[in-house]
Parts: C-alpha cells; structure tokens; sequence
C-alpha cells in the first residue's frame, strides 16, 4: 500500500513538473545562456549527467546533452566537461560512454573527466563535484536537458558551498546540429559482472535515491551556495 501512495505522489509530481516544464521549455534556457552571455561567465567545469545507454547508440536525450556540452566547449564557456553516471540500467559506463562520444567528435581526452558511482541525478551532481574540488576546479555549471534541470534547481541551490549554474540546452540551437552524429566501439565502457538497478533495488529505494537519500554528505546542514 506504501508503494503504491509513493508511486502515486511521485506521478502526480511528474504531471505538475511537466506541465510547469512545457511553458517553459524554450524560455527558460534562453534566459539562463542569454544571462551567461550577458554577464561573460565562463567556468572551468560542465557537469553532464548520464543517461542509460541500449541498444548500441545513444538515446536522443543522452545525444542532446552531449552535444550541448561540446557546444559549450566549444565557445568558451566551459573548459573542461565531467561526465557522469555509473552503470545503472544497461552494462555501460553512462560517463564513459558519453566520453567516448565527445572524443569522436573532438573534445581533447585530458579535458574530460569521469565520475562512475552515481546511479540517480542527484549523485551525478554530488560526485561531479567532488570531483571538480579535487581538480580545483572554481566554477561549476551544470549541462544537461530542460526537464532534468528544472527538476532539480532546488537540490543545486540549496546543498551545495559553491553556486552551481544551470545552462540547459536550448532546443532551437541543438536542432542545427541535429545532423551530427558519431559511431564508437562501446567495449571501454562495458561492464561485469553487472545487474540493474530494477534487480537490485526495489521501487521505494530507487524513489529514496532519486532524492539523494545516500548521498554522504560531509555536513549534512544545508549549504547556501557562494556567489561567483
């Protein structure tokens, strides 16, 4: 019974997410990379969150994400690009993966890193910056989808001692490179033994994770991001 007001919450939550999403699909990513423009941001690192790779290709979403990343790159707004995610539904590496991709369409190996131990969208953010303290690494943004970062705009502001900034790809922009395509050997990013996450955890657990409730925070007050 637990599981099933869960899993009707969470639907409920979704539909009001989407609905609040579609009116602002295309307005509110031109706001956000109209503002970086505006205020000449740049930032030393792209956060990149995975997405599951079957079927040997990349999804469309996981392809958007990667393509704006390289866009990014590209420009000058971000210098270097942390792609996250572990292997969570299909024997792949997301973060490797999506590497892979980035290299075959020219983004420099020593200006990608891996983070491979999140397995929710919440982890991708803690581990990557983990990951950007390690290197230093001053300014962070996250890249990814329209959905994905509306979704969790309150987890970024809220928890983290350094701002995190959004700059969700904008659709129209992406429909012009919608042509660009690659072809990798996957091999690098495959993994055994492996078992999915749907094997492995139940719908409540998963529901938990979503919501970052393993991460291993260091403080586990609430942090109030420090301005660039």
């Amino acid at each position: 019974m637990l599981q099933k007001i869960i899993a009707a919450l969470g639907l409920l939550l979704c539909i009001v997410s989407i609905s609040g999403c579609v009116v602002s699909y295309r307005k509110r990513p031109t706001r956000l990379y109209e503002e970086v423009l505006s205020k000449k941001m740049t930032f030393d690192a792209g956060i990149v969150p995975g997405y599951p790779f079957k079927d040997g290709k990349w999804d469309s979403v996981m392809k958007g994400r990667v393509l704006w990343a390289i866009y990014l790159y590209e420009q000058g707004i971000i210098r270097n690009i942390i792609f996250s995610g572990g292997a969570v539904y299909s024997p792949y590496y997301e973060a490797k993966i999506m590497g892979l991709y980035a290299r075959q369409l020219g983004v420099p190996e020593k200006h990608i890193f891996y983070e491979t131990k999140a397995e929710h969208s919440t982890e991708n953010i803690f581990y990557s910056y983990q990951i950007a303290r390690q290197q230093g690494f001053k300014s962070i943004a996250l890249v990814t989808d329209p959905f994905q970062s509306s979704m969790i705009k309150g987890f970024t502001r809220r928890r983290f001692a350094t701002r995190v900034v959004h700059i969700p790809f904008m659709v129209d922009t992406l429909k012009n490179r919608s042509q660009v395509d690659a072809v990798i050997d996957p091999a690098p990013a495959y993994v055994q033994p492996f078992q999915s996450i749907l094997e492995r955890e139940g719908f409540l657990r998963r529901f938990r994770g979503t919501l970052g409730a393993f991460i291993p925070w260091e403080d586990k007050r609430r942090r109030r991001a420090r301005p660039l």
